[in-house]
């Protein structure tokens, strides 16, 4: 089992760096006191077989937190399968995952095991569950209740003993309201709720994440980083969050032997916008339509505003220059939307 990570009042920066190189050696890179609290909170039931749902945006490491426990828990030397959901035919799932019996349909021309019989003693990570049909969903129900399963085609029940931890990118209690997935499946694998909070919420992260992908991707002298070039790093909202993080950092090491600078980083990050900001933030608003116009046309102007007055640190000429509007309009809007005391 891992060690446990007592919370401190003192937080210095040299506890940062014993912390993080700690959880380096789990293949955790992080120095984000959320994420720290996620990791201790782990530590504190890996011994269990408590089931643990995980969720967060695409591209958080959900896959790794799952690794984390399973690597911390008695379980460690067994079986970690993981499954992506979302990548598997609905038709092939209930096969995939209980197996079948030779003669079960046309193609089943001999006995398979499932993944929950390879995952046996071991750990089975159901990623993307939010994508289960809702058909199989009370098999899941019954072989996690049970605690055996039935092949396809079968007529004797397979104990099995696993840890079940699922991963999920969206609100699943959503999903219940709105009668999408179960109610007793959502209780069932949500005993342990993880929120794994964005990149772009763990600023902190980046250069650490940043530092931890060149080494690993460099195949000579590591490359340099200029100032201007790490500050649109940190900057930017990484939509795709560490694995964009990754993409980025590997595409570097391999194209840039000495100093990198901004010119070397995609189009995407080099020519930040505060209005194109603005808006992959307020892309959930739009999509979820739970917003009137004027509400959404405010919001955008607020965070188009803000945004750019981050950019600018505080610099209102900067600011209002690069949404090419005059300054005295500039603080104007500012007044408008309560943000006049930002810069000052």
């Amino acid at each position: 089992m891992a060690a446990m990570h007592q919370p401190s009042t003192e937080y210095s920066e040299a506890t940062e760096q014993s912390w993080a190189q700690d959880m380096l050696a789990h293949s955790i890179v992080t120095r984000s006191p959320a994420m720290r609290s996620v990791c201790e909170r782990l530590d504190q039931v890996a011994h269990t077989d408590i089931a643990v749902l995980i969720t967060g945006e695409t591209g958080v490491g959900k896959e790794l937190i799952a690794e984390y426990i399973h690597r911390s828990s008695s379980r460690c030397q067994q079986s970690f399968i993981k499954v992506g959901l979302a990548a598997l035919p609905p038709e092939l799932l209930e096969s995939e995952l209980f197996g079948h019996e030779k003669g079960a349909f046309t193609s089943a021309v001999s006995v398979r095991r499932g993944l929950f019989e390879l995952a046996n003693r071991g750990t089975i990570l159901l990623d993307d569950i939010d994508d289960f049909p809702k058909h199989l969903q009370v098999k899941l129900l019954r072989a996690l209740e049970s605690r055996e399963i039935m092949r396809v085609g079968g007529s004797q029940t397979i104990p099995i003993d696993i840890r079940l931890i699922c991963a999920t990118k969206v609100d699943l209690k959503e999903l219940v309201e709105r009668g999408l997935f179960r109610s007793d499946l959502y209780y069932r694998i949500n005993v342990l709720p993880v929120a794994i909070p964005p990149l772009r919420e763990r600023k902190g992260d980046i250069t650490l994440l940043i530092e931890h992908f060149l080494a690993r991707y460099s195949t000579e002298n590591m490359p340099d980083i200029d100032e201007d070039a790490l500050r649109r790093l940190v900057q930017y909202s990484w939509p795709g969050n560490v694995r964009e993080l990754r993409n980025v950092v590997q595409r570097i090491a391999l194209t840039c032997s000495a100093r990198v600078r901004v010119g070397d980083l995609p189009i995407e990050i080099r020519d930040q916008n505060p209005v194109h900001h603005a808006m992959r933030n307020c892309a959930r608003c739009f999509a979820e339509g739970s917003y009137s116009l004027d509400e959404l046309l405010h919001c955008l102007e607020h965070n188009v505003l803000k945004r750019a007055l981050q950019d600018a640190h505080g610099n209102r000429t900067h600011a209002a220059k690069a949404l090419r509007m005059s300054l005295s309009t500039f603080r104007d809007r500012l007044r408008k939307h309560k943000l006049d005391h930002i810069g000052r």
